[in-house]
């Protein structure tokens, strides 16, 4: 694992925990495998291809071990993976060239993404929760201004959020909920934020849990119009069964496409 850098010198919206998680090389080499069951792996691709069904440029904010760009780099889209990650990077970069494929990779923070030109990009997709693993209400916002400035006139982003209220159903995660409504009462900016048990060995992990109202807000906030929201669930298709029967509370998290 790459030395670690003390607390102060953190990357913007960086966490120990979330430092610790993406330089280990072994969660980055086994990361595909250990999530292949989870339902949001297929669920968001087909979601993507949906939104953004003409070949063009596509920006992959958080890009991991490669999975959505090895996808649309077989379409034919022009992508850019951008991760803080190497020990991610290189996984994704061993992928590209085992499958043929050209994909451009930047080692970079999400918070700060200056060096890219504006309205250089047709699509741009944070998902997996990345945007929840940004520590910070300024920090996320600044990950979403990115995008938006970053998109052409007409652009999509494409978002998957986890879901705040799921917490309620196991007990510690209501213990947590009851606790963050009154934080959400008081108008702390870390309301939404849940300290995560240990993962794969790493931990803790801080994830900002969204509500759907929260993140939709945001998005219009930086600019964006809501395209689409959809609930995701367990279910190995990610559908959430009767979605109008208290699906804010049931949703697992949500996948959302807006437009610039």
């Amino acid at each position: 694992m790459k030395s670690a850098p003390p607390d102060w010198l953190l990357p913007s919206g960086v966490t120990r925990g979330l430092w610790d998680y993406f330089h280990d090389a072994e969660i980055a080499k086994n990361y595909d495998s250990y999530l292949s069951n989870s339902s949001i792996f297929s669920t968001d691709i087909a979601f993507v291809e949906k939104h953004c069904f003409k070949t063009g440029r596509l920006l992959d904010m958080g890009c991991g071990a490669g999975r959505l760009l090895i996808h649309f780099a077989k379409r034919g889209y022009r992508v850019l993976g951008v991760d803080l990650s190497d020990p991610m990077l290189d996984v994704a970069k061993a992928k590209a060239l085992a499958d043929g494929v050209k994909i451009q990779f930047l080692k970079a923070n999400l918070v700060e993404l200056d060096a890219l030109r504006d309205k250089s990009f047709d699509y741009a997709a944070c998902l997996f929760s990345t945007l929840g693993m940004i520590n910070g209400k300024e920090e996320r916002r600044s990950v979403v201004a990115h995008a938006y400035r970053l998109l052409r006139p007409g652009g999509k982003l494409i978002l998957h959020v986890h879901n705040r209220w799921f917490n309620f159903w196991d007990p510690a995660g209501r213990r947590w909920l009851c606790k963050d409504i009154f934080r959400s009462l008081q108008s702390d900016d870390c309301a939404g934020d849940r300290v995560m048990p240990p993962h794969q060995g790493i931990g803790p992990l801080s994830l900002h849990h969204f509500t759907r109202s929260e993140v939709i807000r945001l998005l219009k906030d930086c600019g964006f119009r809501i395209l689409e929201v959809i609930p995701i669930g367990l279910r190995a298709d990610g559908r959430l069964p009767y979605r109008l029967w208290f699906g804010w509370l049931r949703a697992y998290g949500h996948l959302l496409a807006a437009e610039k």
